[in-house]
């Protein structure tokens, strides 16, 4: 259904810390445009329309000055966007891949004035005191994952902003049969949003020029993979995750991997909810074991907390990744344009280390430029 802002502006992200969380709300006015998707029509003031399922058709009276994302998917490219200073909230501060903007020169997000989203459950009049103008968020993964109802959506929608996304780390989930989207499609959309098209189109270019030179040099030969999140540290199970076409694994689909989850038949983590042991993995036997693990990871952390007790472990041991020392940090699992060119270049250099080494392969300071408005 159609979903409608009108592009008042909420409280600043740093205006939402002074007040303490203290709620502002007011009417909102319905705006109808007649325009181009992403164009602003100036007879109307500036107003335009974005076009995102499964929210619909949105429209904006003015470019959205804050914002909030649940996943770290969204929150990168807004980032990439140069809307970094707008965002207010996110889902947990702990899986948006923050520490990679270090290297970014200019570019940074304290995640520390971020307002946490998930605490325990996500309440309503959080949205309330957030006030931000617009949701990054596909209002169904606030239905089927946080367990909102419908009639909560819709309230929050009418009475503070809209919601405009679609999931699209995974293709794994059984309410999700409508229209997905790649990351640059979702990506597209929210620079209509933002009204940000330069910044998209140059993101774009950077993309696949990066791109086509990695897979130009990929071997005929490539490797099949198991991508593990951890049940806890030293591990005795783990959450599987399949190559399904999403984002969260957008790395490995470029690089030519072949899942060895899928192959075996025995169903990823969004599909089953269920864990894979050391014996389900050595029937699997993959040639390289990816681990995904969010937040404080540290090489010698990796080393000690995952490696070492695999190499230990009377089961784990036999494994063929484990004594070929292929066990490889596969980094976060959300990603938007500016994390998946680390993560692409970690994959890539984990995959095909004779090949990659310790390459980089994407200039920095272009990324940085792009974001910062230099390029």
């Amino acid at each position: 259904m159609p979903r409608s802002e009108t592009g008042r502006t909420g409280l600043t992200r740093r205006e939402y810390i002074a007040y303490g969380g203290t709620a502002m709300s007011g009417g909102l006015l319905a705006g109808c445009v007649d325009s181009e998707e992403g164009e602003p029509d100036e007879s109307s003031g500036g107003s335009y329309s974005v076009t995102v399922e499964p929210a619909g058709t949105v429209e904006f009276n003015s470019v959205p000055e804050t914002w909030v994302s649940y996943t770290g998917d969204y929150a990168d490219m807004g980032v990439a966007l140069g809307q970094s200073d707008g965002l207010l909230a996110i889902g947990l501060t702990d899986r948006f891949g923050t520490r990679y903007y270090d290297e970014l020169p200019g570019v940074s997000v304290e995640t520390g004035d971020l307002v946490e989203l998930w605490q325990g459950k996500t309440d309503k009049e959080l949205f309330y005191e957030l006030g931000a103008d617009v949701h990054l968020i596909d209002p169904n993964f606030m239905i089927n994952q946080v367990q909102w109802s419908e009639d909560d959506v819709a309230e929050i929608e009418n009475t503070v902003a809209p919601f405009v996304g679609n999931t699209i780390y995974s293709r794994s989930y059984d309410w999700h049969d409508y229209t997905y989207y790649s990351m640059y499609e979702a990506f597209e959309r929210v620079a209509a949003v933002f009204q940000e098209r330069d910044r998209f189109d140059a993101f774009a270019q950077l993309h696949d020029a990066v791109l086509s030179d990695v897979q130009s040099r990929l071997p005929d030969e490539t490797p099949e993979i198991a991508i593990l999140a951890p049940e806890s540290t030293a591990p005795e199970a783990f959450y599987g995750y399949t190559i399904d076409g999403g984002t969260q694994a957008k790395q490995w689909d470029d690089l030519g991997a072949r899942d060895a989850i899928a192959r075996s038949g025995i169903g990823g983590f969004n599909e089953t909810g269920g864990t894979i042991d050391y014996e389900m993995l050595l029937e699997i036997d993959p040639d390289v074991i990816v681990i995904w693990k969010e937040s404080g990871v540290t090489a010698d952390s990796f080393e000690r907390d995952i490696v070492e007790p695999m190499r230990e472990h009377s089961t784990a041991s036999n494994l063929r990744a484990v004594e070929n020392d292929r066990i490889i940090y596969g980094g976060e699992f959300y990603q938007g344009p500016i994390i998946y060119l680390f993560q692409l270049e970690m994959a890539a250099q984990g995959l095909y280390p004779d090949e990659f080494g310790d390459e980089q392969l994407f200039d920095r300071q272009a990324v940085a430029d792009i974001v910062t408005g230099e390029f």
